[in-house]
Protein backbone atom coordinates (compact mmCIF):
# COMPACT_ATOMS: atom_id res chain seq x y z
CA UNK A 1 0.00 0.00 0.00
CA UNK A 2 1.49 2.96 -1.15
CA UNK A 3 -1.04 5.69 0.95
CA UNK A 4 -2.67 5.31 4.28
CA UNK A 5 -5.93 5.78 2.49
CA UNK A 6 -5.16 2.57 0.80
CA UNK A 7 -7.96 0.03 2.22
CA UNK A 8 -8.01 -4.05 2.35
CA UNK A 9 -12.21 -3.29 1.92
CA UNK A 10 -13.83 -3.07 -1.37
CA UNK A 11 -17.09 -1.27 -0.89
CA UNK A 12 -19.94 -2.40 -0.86
CA UNK A 13 -19.92 -5.49 1.44
CA UNK A 14 -21.36 -7.46 4.28
CA UNK A 15 -19.03 -6.40 7.31
CA UNK A 16 -19.29 -8.10 10.75
CA UNK A 17 -19.40 -5.93 13.87
CA UNK A 18 -19.28 -7.39 17.50
CA UNK A 19 -20.27 -5.67 20.28
CA UNK A 20 -20.40 -6.27 24.18
CA UNK A 21 -22.55 -4.33 26.73
CA UNK A 22 -23.05 -6.23 30.11
CA UNK A 23 -26.41 -8.04 30.20
CA UNK A 24 -29.50 -6.00 30.64
CA UNK A 25 -32.77 -4.85 29.61
CA UNK A 26 -32.78 -2.40 26.50
CA UNK A 27 -29.04 -3.01 25.20
CA UNK A 28 -29.89 -5.03 22.42
CA UNK A 29 -32.40 -2.09 21.17
CA UNK A 30 -30.07 0.37 22.05
CA UNK A 31 -27.18 -1.59 19.84
CA UNK A 32 -30.06 -1.83 17.11
CA UNK A 33 -30.87 1.94 16.88
CA UNK A 34 -27.42 2.98 16.30
CA UNK A 35 -26.86 -0.10 13.83
CA UNK A 36 -29.91 1.45 11.88
CA UNK A 37 -29.39 4.53 11.87
CA UNK A 38 -25.81 3.67 9.58
CA UNK A 39 -27.67 1.20 7.41
CA UNK A 40 -31.59 1.78 7.46
CA UNK A 41 -31.68 -1.68 5.59
CA UNK A 42 -30.26 -3.70 8.59
CA UNK A 43 -32.20 -6.93 9.47
CA UNK A 44 -32.77 -7.11 13.88
CA UNK A 45 -33.31 -10.69 13.09
CA UNK A 46 -30.37 -11.17 11.46
CA UNK A 47 -28.52 -10.10 14.97
CA UNK A 48 -26.59 -12.95 16.93
CA UNK A 49 -26.93 -13.07 20.68
CA UNK A 50 -24.54 -14.78 22.96
CA UNK A 51 -24.26 -14.22 26.85
CA UNK A 52 -21.12 -14.94 28.77
CA UNK A 53 -20.34 -17.59 30.90
CA UNK A 54 -21.39 -16.23 33.85
CA UNK A 55 -24.58 -13.91 32.00
CA UNK A 56 -22.75 -10.94 33.34
CA UNK A 57 -22.04 -9.83 29.68
CA UNK A 58 -23.93 -10.57 26.00
CA UNK A 59 -21.95 -10.10 22.55
CA UNK A 60 -23.93 -9.57 19.84
CA UNK A 61 -22.83 -9.54 16.03
CA UNK A 62 -24.38 -7.80 13.42
CA UNK A 63 -23.14 -7.81 10.01
CA UNK A 64 -23.81 -4.90 8.41
CA UNK A 65 -24.00 -3.23 4.59
CA UNK A 66 -21.18 -1.09 4.52
CA UNK A 67 -21.02 1.01 1.70
CA UNK A 68 -17.92 3.35 2.11
CA UNK A 69 -14.37 4.15 5.45
CA UNK A 70 -16.38 6.40 6.23
CA UNK A 71 -19.97 4.92 6.96
CA UNK A 72 -18.12 2.00 9.11
CA UNK A 73 -16.01 5.07 11.11
CA UNK A 74 -19.24 6.87 11.72
CA UNK A 75 -20.85 3.62 13.10
CA UNK A 76 -18.17 2.23 14.90
CA UNK A 77 -17.38 6.10 17.13
CA UNK A 78 -21.59 6.18 17.81
CA UNK A 79 -21.34 2.76 18.98
CA UNK A 80 -18.24 3.56 21.52
CA UNK A 81 -19.58 6.69 22.59
CA UNK A 82 -22.70 4.81 23.68
CA UNK A 83 -23.62 4.67 27.44
CA UNK A 84 -24.27 0.83 27.46
CA UNK A 85 -21.69 -0.40 25.11
CA UNK A 86 -18.41 -1.48 26.53
CA UNK A 87 -16.30 -2.81 23.69
CA UNK A 88 -16.78 -2.99 19.96
CA UNK A 89 -14.33 -5.33 17.68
Amino acid sequence: MSELTDSLVEYPCEFPLKIFGLQQAGFAQAVLEVVNKHDPGYVASSMEMRTSKNARYVSLTCTVRATSREQLDALYQDLCDHPLIVMVL
